[in-house]
C-alpha cells in the first residue's frame, strides 16, 4: 500500500491581526478522499503536531465541494486532525511522497520550520513526488535557503498576488509568496483565471495555484506513483 504524508500548518492567526487563518478546508479535503480513494494510507503531521486549526472562511458554503461536505459527517479525518503527528517524528522512508495543503499559516511556520526544511530535502533526495498547493509553497523556502540551487529554473505555481488582493488577505501576510520564491529563482506560472485549477509538474515536483487545485495535484500524485502519464 503506497502511503502518502499530509503536511498542514499549526498556524492559527495572521499578522498584527487577531484573525483567524488555518489549513484552507477544501485543500486538505480534496486531497485526502482523492489518496483514500485511492487506496493510499495518509498520515498527517504539522509543525507542533497535535491539533490543526482550520480557516474558519474556508467553512463558509460559498467554498464548500463534495468533499468538505463528505469530511462534515467524518469522525475518524477529524480526530486525525486533532492528532497530528509533529514533523520531527516523521521518517520519510516510511512515506512515498508529500503533500502540502493550502493555508496562510504556512507563510508563518512551514516557511522556516527547520525540521520541515529537512523533511523536504529529504523528499527530493530520494526523488519522491513533492506535492504543494496554494501557500503551501511556502514549505520550500527554508529548503530552498540552505540549497540555493533547489529552485533555480524550476516551473512551479503558488497562490498569486492578484488571488491574495482579491482575498483581501495581503496586508496580513509577512510576504508576497509568489515574489519571494521567484526571487530564489523559480520560473513561476499562473493561470488565467483566478481560484480556477491550475496545476505545473517538473519531475517530482507538483504544484497548484490555489484550493480549486488540489484534488487535481493529488491525482498527478497517484499518476506520479503509479506510472501514468499525466
Amino acid at each position: 500500500m503506497k502511503k502518502i504524508l499530509m503536511v498542514l500548518s499549526s498556524q492559527s492567526t495572521l499578522l498584527e491581526t487577531n484573525e483567524p487563518t488555518g489549513v484552507w478546508l477544501s485543500s486538505f479535503t480534496d486531497a485526502y478522499y482523492e489518496f483514500f480513494d485511492t487506496g493510499y494510507e495518509v498520515t498527517l503531521a504539522s509543525p507542533k503536531g497535535g491539533h490543526i486549526p482550520i480557516d474558519p472562511t474556508s467553512e463558509k458554503l460559498e467554498y464548500s465541494t463534495a468533499s468538505t461536505s463528505r469530511f462534515l459527517g467524518d469522525g475518524v479525518v477529524k480526530l486525525e486532525l486533532k492528532n497530528t503527528w509533529k514533523l520531527e517524528e516523521i521518517p520519510v522512508s516510511d512515506y512515498d511522497a508529500v503533500f502540502y495543503a493550502d493555508g496562510h499559516g504556512a507563510m508563518f511556520d512551514l516557511a522556516h520550520d527547520a525540521a520541515n526544511a529537512a523533511l523536504v530535502l529529504a523528499f527530493f533526495e530520494a526523488e519522491k513526488p513533492v506535492a504543494m498547493v496554494g501557500h503551501g509553497a511556502a514549505s520550500l523556502i527554508w529548503a530552498a535557503e540552505l540549497h540555493p540551487e533547489l529552485l533555480k529554473g524550476r516551473r512551479l505555481t503558488c497562490f498569486s498576488n492578484t488571488e491574495e488582493a482579491l482575498l483581501k488577505r495581503h496586508h496580513h501576510i509577512p510576504f508576497e509568496l509568489k515574489d519571494h520564491l521567484k526571487a530564489m529563482g523559480a520560473l513561476y506560472e499562473k493561470g488565467i483565471v483566478p481560484f480556477t485549477s491550475f496545476v505545473v509538474m517538473d519531475g517530482i515536483l507538483i504544484t497548484g495555484q490555489n484550493p480549486a487545485s488540489s484534488q487535481n495535484v493529488a491525482q498527478a500524485v497517484v499518476n506520479e506513483l503509479e506510472g501514468q502519464l499525466v
